[in-house]
């Protein structure tokens, strides 16, 4: 189920977070990457947290993975991909980096690529 810009946008004004805020206007205005704005529009607890292991089942080599939501250190990368995400826990982070994964914020990367091309969203 698609929401409409007019529903993110209702929801947009019960959010606090000025970083969450940002990251939801700024999706919103770009078709690919609408979805990102859907899931960071909703609940709190319904943003998804996902485990190293989830990202490296799912995703190709050389593509790039958005998260909405958190990257978890559970499992390892073993393959040459870049994630973009709007959090990492700290061994996340330690884990991607000495495995010379290439890590973004979610804001950077919609200025960096706003037609979304190559992107993939888990």
């Amino acid at each position: 189920m698609t929401k409409t810009k007019t529903k993110i946008e209702k929801q947009l004004r019960k959010k606090n977070d000025s970083e969450l805020t940002e990251i939801i206007i700024l999706s919103k205005k770009f078709p690919a990457w609408i979805r990102v704005a859907e899931v960071l529009s909703g609940p709190r607890r319904q943003t998804p947290s996902v485990n190293l292991s989830e990202i490296n089942d799912g995703a190709k080599d050389g593509e790039v993975v958005v998260i909405p939501g958190k990257v978890l250190s559970g499992g390892e990368i073993d393959k040459k991909i870049k994630i973009v995400a709007k959090k990492f826990s700290e061994k996340a982070r330690e884990k991607l980096l000495k495995g010379n994964v290439e890590i973004s914020m979610i804001v950077e990367e919609i200025k960096k690529n706003p037609e979304g091309k190559g992107i993939r969203i888990l």
